[in-house]
């Protein structure tokens, strides 16, 4: 087994940036063999097809994913919201676009946290409303694409509602569409 082959399973299994030190004292070699090692599979992996890179960040050296696989990432690996902040995205969605003010009358002044964090995370857009001091809002295509939905159901006012409770009465008492 080579130095470098041994920092290459040092870093794979310790999944976090180390120290030159570090890593020596892992190897159980001295710094100036680890500095060759490292320099040895920088270059390795510079040259292979892999998803793979060693790269040195300001904690020292990291065995981690490619930059061009990041939004593979984020399609694969499921997000951590809270149920505020889901609750707060389904009714943003199912009421898109929705005036923040009346998001907060909806949901409550949890809407000030969550919807930072939905925006960051590229499930909503933010936008001065001309009409209105507040934020108009509404889901992007992420959001689409990320829950895999292609159109929400339109959500009835409560007039629609009604309306539509009276025509299903109406139909019933004609013994139209019975269950029978």
């Amino acid at each position: 087994m080579t130095t470098a082959t041994k920092i290459e399973a040092i870093l794979y299994l310790k999944g976090k940036p180390l120290s030159l030190g570090e890593i020596a004292e892992y190897a159980a070699c001295d710094r100036a063999t680890v500095q060759e090692g490292i320099m040895e599979l920088i270059d390795s992996y510079a040259h292979r097809d892999s998803a793979l890179e060693v790269v040195e960040t300001p904690n020292g050296y990291s065995l981690q994913l490619r930059s061009d696989f990041h939004d593979l990432v984020q399609t694969l690996i499921p997000l951590e919201l809270g149920l505020g902040a889901l609750r707060t995205l389904a009714a943003i969605a199912l009421n898109s676009p929705i005036l923040q003010s009346d998001l907060i009358d909806l949901r409550g002044s949890g809407v000030y946290q969550h919807v930072p964090e939905l925006v960051e995370l590229g499930f909503v857009r933010k936008r001065r409303d001309n009409d209105s001091r507040s934020y108009s809002l509404q889901i992007t295509p992420k959001f689409h694409q990320y829950f895999q939905i292609e159109q929400l159901p339109q959500i009835l006012d409560r007039s629609q509602k009604e309306e539509q409770l009276e025509l299903d009465l109406t139909l019933q008492e004609e013994g139209v569409g019975s269950r029978e």
